[in-house]
């Protein structure tokens, strides 16, 4: 017990001591964990818009019509054996297994779901039937899959092109995948300033007490004894930080993401504050791991034995 209060003691000396640059720490080390935690959750979003989005996304053969000038398309609309040609290239053995299901879309359905989406604009009313194109409608088993049918397909006649819907998405994909580095790039940089400043905190805090560590090394007391006050100081500091970070994260996400971005977003799986949550251990074993390798550096030389 003498030896705990002995402990609190000195981390209470210590931390009075050097409450500006606990307090450094402490806002150093807030920041760098947001951007690990905003890195982390951008990287969960990505996944979530992938899980939701891939799973629907099609490939869509356009079959050739009469006025094309696609060199497949030389023979002008495409013909029912064209079409019967590919739909056996669609179900033989080296393409089919990628293949959920294929629909065959004609040109009244193609002029009736462009009608449905774009009613009441000038150019779905000057759309006729004739001017739509009759397309195969592919659902992969795997998206990622996507060139084995197109590489099937592209170049034979009848086909006019060949689209994977999955590319519309690839440019947001790419945006948020940029989002995350730059948020990893600015929590590495942040989390190097916070390591310097735990060393640099807990060095000053060994100088200012050699008196105290001196006797205590006369006396018999061990390293560990010695170092568990300036360990505890750092953890503290680092554990402080990650807890307001925890907190800025999860009403930034109940506010901005689940109250306001998710009513203008309804078509979007976006992460929650239990996303939040699920990152909170990892965000203080990571507050901990810094204090704790600081600590290491600093007190390896100014407490040792």
């Amino acid at each position: 017990m003498s030896r705990a209060r002995f402990v609190l003691a000195e981390l209470a000396t210590g931390l009075r001591r050097n409450v500006s640059m606990t307090v450094a720490v402490i806002i150093v080390t807030f920041v760098s964990l947001t951007f690990v935690a905003a890195a982390a959750l951008t990287q969960m979003q990505i996944g979530n818009l992938k899980d939701d989005w891939y799973d629907k996304v099609e490939v869509s053969i356009f079959l050739c019509p009469s006025d094309s000038s696609v060199p497949t398309c030389a023979d002008g609309e495409v013909t029912a054996a064209q079409r019967d040609e590919i739909l056996a290239v669609l179900n033989s053995d080296s393409v089919a297994p990628y293949i959920d299901t294929v629909y065959t879309e004609s040109k009244q359905e193609a002029y009736d779901a462009l009608q449905e989406q774009m009613a009441g604009t000038v150019w779905a009313e000057s759309v006729t039937v004739d001017l739509m194109q009759m397309s195969f409608r592919v659902k992969l088993k795997d998206p990622e899959q996507y060139q084995v049918v197109a590489d099937a397909v592209a170049g034979r006649p009848g086909v006019d092109s060949v689209r994977d819907q999955r590319q519309i998405l690839e440019p947001l994909f790419v945006i948020l995948q940029r989002a995350t580095l730059l948020s990893a790039g600015l929590a590495a940089v942040m989390i190097i300033a916070a390591v310097l400043l735990i060393t640099t905190t807990i060095r000053l805090s060994a100088l200012s007490r050699r008196r105290e560590t001196g006797i205590m090394r006369l006396v018999g007391a061990s390293n560990l004894f010695i170092q568990l006050p300036f360990m505890i100081e750092g953890a503290l500091a680092a554990t402080v930080g990650s807890l307001l970070a925890l907190g800025a994260l999860y009403f930034g996400v109940r506010y901005l993401i689940e109250d306001w971005l998710a009513n203008s977003l309804q078509w979007a799986n976006l992460v929650t504050t239990d996303d939040v949550l699920a990152i909170a251990p990892w965000l203080v074993l990571i507050a901990i791991a810094l204090a704790a390798f600081s600590s290491a550096v600093a007190l390896s030389r100014y407490t040792r034995v």
